[in-house]
């Protein structure tokens, strides 16, 4: 049995990528870019007005100038007019181009405004510095300048720079195709409702909700513990998808045939259980040609915790985002274990006041407290070398509650 680093390393050796697509700009939100983005013209492209007010030649100012008239106005989007007396100034628009043969721009709330006869007149009555309030062409980046860079999730900033630089197309990283099976006879659909002996499907919602996060979409179906049966129908679906994630019939039960139905269809197993708890009795492997397979235990914290440990990391890698890493919080109290095995915590973070992240370990009534996880963020990593953990040592934290509250 591995270790959770010697399974790690494992699976991420077999993250293959899906390849590379072209969207919409308008469909690329949450994407991770796949190309390099340049300016394709300087940033701002000309020396821009960043208040509403005068545009003056800062000498005439410097020469003892404090009266100015009006030479006209310079609004956004007109082209760029030039001043035709040094003696007056030019009215500017936020966002205008700087007009000609002007270099200062003095804002309104430092101005007194007189008119007479239709022509204005604009006395100075703060300090003025030369060249202030002026966003110089080419300050943020010169044309060519690389802008963004393979390997991003794009966001909002992102979408206004592709924007910007014209990319009405973006190259992005493909999405996978992913299968969702849940197996089980004590399985019912969601709307049904269940025998006492029953109970109804929760977990490929749950991974389904956290690949939604990730952008990805994912089918879903149900397989009961009948060999026959699961294998016509899993079998024709091997091949037309890119990655399946299994949840339940893993283990060595009389009714768990998935392992067997997996090893006949020529699966190649790269992991076959990890030293952790819960879910040590994940599997990992690949069909020659075909998808990769995640097997995962039936209980909902071995789902959780391989998800947010394996699974989400693993895709993240294949779409060309750097490693995620998790984060460090030091444990609330004390806690104790029998088995040397890797412990995965469900444990709500919180800052204290001196803006240290704080872990609180949640109560919980073993792997199959789902409702536990809802007041967790994420699983502390208790490693194996220890039967006891201190409060006050820091311990990683692998986050499945994406902004968490603290």
């Amino acid at each position: 049995m591995m270790t959770v680093s010697e399974a790690f390393s494992a699976m991420m050796r077999a993250a293959p990528g899906f390849g590379v697509t072209t969207v919409l700009l308008e469909a690329a939100e949450g994407r991770v870019l796949r190309e390099t983005v340049h300016a394709d013209r300087p940033l701002p492209p000309y020396d821009r007005v960043t208040v509403n007010g005068l545009a003056i030649a800062f000498d005439s100012y410097a020469r003892g100038q404090r009266v100015f008239g009006s030479g006209g106005i310079q609004a956004a989007g007109m082209p760029c007019l030039q001043l035709a007396n040094l003696a007056d100034g030019m009215e500017v628009m936020r966002g205008s181009v700087m007009p000609e043969l002007t270099d200062t721009v003095v804002p309104f709330d430092q101005l007194e405004v007189t008119e007479h006869e239709g022509f204005r007149r604009f006395t100075i009555t703060g300090d003025v510095e030369p060249g202030q309030h002026i966003h110089r062409k080419g300050a943020d980046a010169h044309a060519g300048k690389p802008l963004l860079e393979p390997g991003i999730r794009i966001g909002p900033a992102e979408i206004g720079i592709l924007a910007g630089t014209g990319k009405a197309e973006v190259k992005v990283s493909a999405l996978p195709k992913v299968l969702l099976v849940a197996t089980g006879n004590e399985l019912v659909e969601v709307r049904n409702k269940p025998e006492p002996h029953q109970v109804r499907m929760s977990n490929v919602f749950s991974l389904a909700a956290g690949l939604q996060d990730m952008g990805i979409p994912a089918d879903i179906v149900h397989l009961a513990d009948e060999k026959p049966r699961m294998a016509d129908e899993l079998l024709p679906m091997l091949y037309r998808c890119d990655v399946i994630i299994c949840t339940g019939a893993v283990g060595d039960g009389r009714f768990n045939h998935l392992p067997e139905i997996l090893a006949e269809a020529g699966m190649e197993t790269i992991v076959d259980g990890i030293g952790q708890k819960p879910g040590k009795l994940i599997r990992f492997g690949k069909l020659p040609g075909g998808p990769v397979i995640f097997a995962l235990p039936g209980n909902p914290q071995s789902v959780m915790t391989n998800y947010a440990r394996y699974i989400r990391p693993w895709l993240e890698a294949c779409l060309g985002l750097p490693l995620r890493q998790p984060v460090m919080a030091l444990l609330s109290e004390t806690l104790t274990f029998t088995r040397p095995l890797e412990y995965f915590i469900p444990v709500k973070l919180a800052l204290s006041p001196e803006a240290v992240l704080l872990a609180q370990p949640i109560p919980h009534m073993g792997s199959g407290d789902l409702w536990a996880l809802t007041h967790a963020d994420g699983f502390m990593a208790l490693p194996s070398t220890s039967n006891v953990f201190e409060a006050g040592n820091a311990f990683p934290v692998w986050i499945f509650r994406q902004n968490f509250p603290t």
